[in-house]
């Protein structure tokens, strides 16, 4: 199969750097840990912004980040098995709703006595 060329494929067969990435990240034990994401398919990706404002309309104001390069976010996924990383995903699910709290039922036992 011949090789497509960049203006015949819309996904190029090189990988271009995206440069410099507002990476999401999440509180772990040794620091802060990039954040995995699903694509529509179900995949993990590593996910990246080119702008911090295009991640807090993504993600929220109160998303931790750091700036990675591309390549060295691909390298942090690598081991984990993720091979695809995004760059400024334009959709994403709303966090889940706080939960109320679950307040105790008072249970009355009624023990029946025999005689």
């Amino acid at each position: 199969m011949p090789e497509l060329l960049c203006g015949d494929d819309p996904e190029p067969s090189d990988r271009s750097p995206a440069g410099p990435l507002f990476v999401p990240v999440r509180p772990g034990p040794a620091g802060c840990a990039a954040r995995l994401f699903r694509t529509p398919l179900g995949e993990r990706t590593a996910v990246g912004f080119t702008s911090a404002r295009a991640l807090v309309a993504t993600l929220g104001p109160d998303q931790a980040w750091i700036r990675l390069a591309e390549p060295a976010l691909r390298a942090l996924a690598a081991p984990l098995g993720v091979t695809t990383v995004t760059v400024d995903p334009q959709l994403s699910a709303r966090a889940p709703a706080p939960v109320a709290p679950l307040v105790p039922v008072a249970v009355s036992l009624r023990i029946a006595r025999t005689a």
